[in-house]
């Protein structure tokens, strides 16, 4: 009998121990969306993918780009560095937008315009402008620093995080706030909805697919919308790959002109 008690005590004991532990939701806004962050912008010690643009008019008329990315973290949640080069359509091949994102002043950025051979550097007032005529903008490429905004946890549910964002400085931002659903379980954010003085979504950023790659949750497929005009673009992602070992020199202006090549191609 007593063996039997032992044996059901024992069986009790591992059941209790094999559930699952039930995570504490988190209620510090700040954190969250430095999580979603970190998650989105910074999986891995560096990156590279490939991107195929479909840009989409409001009258239905469609454009395509494809490019390369290449990313580096010096650490972190610290300094980055971008790399996108163009390679179709033949009017904008060997084009190369590059970032600097810097934590304690503006972000540096270049623009390499090969048919004039022109370097042009991007100022922080235009990173909200559009994208290589996409509906994407600079911004949204790199990302936006969260100690840009203020941010409040609105609601929470089983599976995501609702978070509103406001510009501290007005002047850096097209929007009045933005709301950002944020997946509790990968921390990325799935939709953010930008809103103007009176409350209307006019601008929407959507991740449509997720996937595992190399152990990193990675947006393989995301969506802006112009509610305005009704026109859209949709960015598509393959041949994407982590740790690398890309180094730094990579991401220098000499890059602008002289693209490196064997880091561009796909990993074998």
């Amino acid at each position: 009998m007593q063996s039997l008690l032992r044996t059901v005590a024992a069986a009790t004991l591992m059941a209790l121990i094999s559930l699952p532990v039930m995570a504490t939701d988190m209620s510090d806004a700040a954190e969250i969306v430095e999580r979603a962050n970190l998650a989105s912008y910074y999986s891995g010690n560096d990156g590279r993918s490939e991107v195929r643009m479909t840009i989409t008019d409001g009258q239905g008329r469609e454009q395509q780009r494809q490019f390369t990315i290449l990313r580096l973290n010096e650490a972190p949640g610290g300094r980055q560095h971008f790399y996108v080069a163009f390679s179709r359509p033949a009017d904008v091949r060997d084009t190369v937008f590059m970032v600097t994102k810097n934590l304690d002043r503006d972000d540096d950025r270049w623009l390499y315009l090969p048919s004039l051979d022109l370097v042009r550097r991007i100022s922080a007032g235009d990173k909200r402008t559009s994208f290589v005529g996409s509906h994407f903008f600079y911004e949204d490429v790199s990302g936006r620093h969260p100690g840009e905004d203020t941010h409040v946890l609105l609601e929470t549910t089983d599976t995501h995080y609702l978070i509103e964002s406001h510009p501290k400085d007005a002047s850096t931002a097209d929007f009045h706030h933005y709301r950002v659903s944020i997946n509790k379980q990968h921390f990325l954010p799935e939709k953010i909805e930008y809103m103007d003085a009176s409350g209307a979504v006019y601008r929407t950023v959507e991740a449509l697919d997720i996937q595992d790659v190399e152990g990193f949750p990675t947006v393989m497929r995301s969506r802006v919308q112009d509610l305005r005009s009704g026109g859209q673009t949709v960015m598509e992602f393959g041949f994407v790959a982590y740790n690398l070992g890309l180094p730094v020199e990579v991401f220098s202006e000499r890059s602008l002109r002289r693209q490196p090549r064997d880091w561009l191609r796909r990993p074998q």
